[in-house]
């Protein structure tokens, strides 16, 4: 039986309360034996948690996301310490910047993405790191970040982290790999217009690459304009077999023990 792992989703949002069940269904159907669910606040994490309680596949990263920045205070980094360590916690995520809503200013955000990562060196968990138009940054700040965790001797250097919908260059990519960090593909590389990304992409070995939805957001090319759902993860699947000239079984299996290697679910 082929497994596929979609290492993030976002099932505890509205747009999944119909029919939850079913979609959860139609992932299993598909060979989806994983499924990591980040939140973006306090209030989504904490759903996450229950989501993962509720349906064996599903773990969860806990975070507070750059777009609802504002909402940090110091009951959020109380609170965020404590349900990091329920058992289905496998990250801390989704966490990053993003100047492109620009929702919250830039040194907030960066002020938050730090604490964030430091919670992440003290309970030894990776990051799920959002980058939108903020490649930069974002490299400086987990550069600095993994260069205390190889002097202080965590093994969390060899795992640290994924960048998530990745829509960066190859030197982004190639820095991003220098640190040990992930790369995650979402559906976008199956659309017409994302030649970059596809070259981009084919420079990646596939040991470093994760296979996303971000579901309810970016849809695949045969469903675009639909709402996107964790089956649909075996679009992003081909598409790399297709770039790397690999047969998708092989995309699958390298991908999900890529999740298992980083998330240990």
């Amino acid at each position: 039986m082929f497994s596929i792992a979609d290492t993030h989703c976002h099932l505890d949002f509205d747009a999944f309360n119909g029919d939850r069940d079913a979609v959860i269904s139609r992932a299993r159907d598909a060979g989806i034996v994983r499924i990591l669910n980040p939140g973006v606040d306090i209030n989504s994490s904490c759903m996450a948690i229950e989501l993962a309680e509720n349906y064996d596949e599903v773990f969860v990263a806990c975070g507070v996301h750059p777009n609802d920045a504002l909402s940090w205070d110091d009951e959020t980094q109380r609170t965020l310490k404590r349900i990091v360590k329920h058992p289905k916690v496998v990250a801390i995520g989704e966490i990053g910047l993003d100047y492109y809503r620009n929702r919250a200013p830039r040194d907030l955000q960066m002020q938050i993405l730090n604490q964030q990562l430091a919670l992440a060196t003290e309970v030894g968990l990776p990051v799920v790191v959002h980058s939108r138009q903020a490649a930069d940054d974002t490299l400086d700040l987990i550069s600095v970040w993994h260069a205390n965790l190889v002097a202080s001797g965590s093994p969390l250097a060899e795992q640290p982290g994924v960048l998530h919908s990745f829509s960066g260059d190859r030197e982004v990519a190639r820095r991003a790999i220098d640190l040990n960090f992930m790369i995650g593909i979402t559906g976008p590389i199956t659309y017409p217009n994302a030649d970059d990304l596809r070259q981009t992409v084919s420079s990646i070995p596939i040991s470093a690459l994760l296979v996303e939805t971000d579901a309810p957001f970016l849809t695949p090319q045969p469903r675009r304009g639909e709402r996107n759902e964790p089956a649909y993860v075996a679009w992003v699947v081909e598409k790399i077999a297709e770039i790397h000239n690999l047969p998708a079984q092989i995309v699958m299996e390298l991908t999900t023990a890529n999740s298992y290697n980083i998330f240990h679910w």
